[in-house]
């Protein structure tokens, strides 16, 4: 890349060289012409001064060459040029050329304001001087010329401020056009990103629970085998529901990932409270609900959430106590979903506090809330125990139902 952009600029500059040697040939040839056709209207030859007409002409288009290095001193040095030539009463002709192409450059690759006020008032001070030169000028017809210098300014001056307004909108789509592009890569990013949180903590959930059940049931069944054979059969009927209903909420996370709709079970919700107790209760919990919990008429979103809530705090207590008595609370109101769970255990010796650890259970249950825009708080509670607490915003049309 920095190769292709060096040879471009050397290719504009070899242009600008051959524009300032085209320039400056056809001023002064131009002008010569001009005194052999119509000698009688010279008012001083160009050799006067030791050549300087010549000179004037010359520098006036040959300093054309550094047009897009030094856009300022270039109209600086052919303004000046033009000035002192029509002032001395050299003979008129092409000899503007090397300014109209200064003044362009001048606003087409200057900044807009600055390179503007810089241009208008050299077009006035030129302006200015080409009329006080012209004020003796015969024939009085000629005078049109001046005229026609002083519009040609103006002229390639707008000339080139259109073209560097074209570029700036172009410039400015083009930002538009890319800043979009990134904006979107960074919304799509952030959507998968997303999605790839909100299924770990469907993995999270779903497997943490079942496998908290499964080794209690295990160790049940491990304890009761040599004892009580008998026994085993509802321990091992428990890890069975446990580990089946698992592996279809599986299945329907990865169905979603392969994008196969057909067959995958929906989230599960407060409806299905009633089938997480009971294998919390095989696990040694003794669960008491606390309100109904009717989750059909609740938004997805809430309801699997609740649920999701309930089932992680569950875990917590099976993992981190073991056998104690949980309660559950399902409160309504007019504008949210409360969702309580308390386990509460005096036992001496027996730490009921563990469960507050830091982990990705409370972190995902904390993320659900955020989501949905609701709060959630967990801690120890007086007395020994541990409660979770997140409230979960309804629509208005729910909480008005209620």
């Amino acid at each position: 890349m920095p190769t292709g952009f060096g040879s471009s600029r050397r290719r504009g500059y070899a242009l600008d060289l051959f524009l300032a040697l085209f320039v400056t040939a056809m001023q002064v040839q131009g002008t010569l012409s001009r005194v052999s056709a119509e000698p009688d209207t010279v008012q001083r030859p160009l050799g006067d001064f030791g050549g300087l007409g010549y000179v004037l002409l010359v520098a006036g288009g040959i300093v054309v060459a550094l047009r897009r290095r030094v856009p300022v001193l270039v109209f600086v040095v052919t303004a000046l040029a033009s000035l002192v030539y029509y002032t001395m009463d050299f003979p008129d002709g092409p000899g503007w050329l090397g300014l109209f192409v200064a003044l362009y450059t001048l606003t087409a690759y200057g900044d807009g304001r600055r390179t503007l006020v810089i241009a208008g008032i050299g077009t006035a001070v030129l302006a200015v001087g080409w009329l006080a030169a012209a004020a003796d000028l015969e024939p009085r017809a000629a005078i049109g010329w001046v005229f026609f210098r002083i519009g040609a300014s103006v002229m390639s001056a707008a000339l080139g401020e259109s073209v560097r307004t074209r570029h700036v909108i172009a410039a400015d789509a083009v930002e538009r056009a890319e800043l979009a592009e990134r904006t979107r890569e960074q919304e799509a990013r952030a959507r998968v990103d997303e999605e790839r949180l909100r299924i770990a903590r469907e993995v999270h959930d779903t497997v943490a629970h079942a496998i908290a059940i499964i080794n209690v049931q295990s160790g049940v069944t491990a304890h009761l085998l040599d004892k009580r054979p008998e026994g085993t059969r509802e321990a091992l009927k428990s890890i069975e529901r446990t580990s089946s209903q698992a592996l279809q909420e599986m299945r329907s996370i990865l169905g979603v990932l392969r994008g196969e709709h057909d067959g995958c079970t929906p989230y599960p919700g407060l409806g299905q409270l009633d089938e997480l107790i009971a294998a919390s209760s095989h696990a040694g919990l003794d669960v008491v609900v606390e309100g109904a919990p009717p989750g059909a008429s609740l938004p997805t979103a809430v309801d699997s959430a609740a649920y999701r809530i309930v089932q992680e705090s569950l875990t917590n207590v099976i993992r981190h106590v073991g056998p104690t008595r949980v309660t559950v609370g399902i409160d309504y109101g007019p504008d949210s979903l409360i969702v309580r769970v308390t386990n509460r255990d005096d036992a001496p010796g027996r730490d009921t506090t563990r469960a507050a650890a830091v982990g990705r259970g409370l972190l995902g249950m904390r993320e659900r809330c955020q989501l949905l825009g609701g709060d959630f708080d967990a801690g120890p509670i007086d007395g020994g125990g541990f409660s979770v607490a997140a409230r979960l915003p309804l629509p208005p049309s729910v909480g008005a139902a209620r």
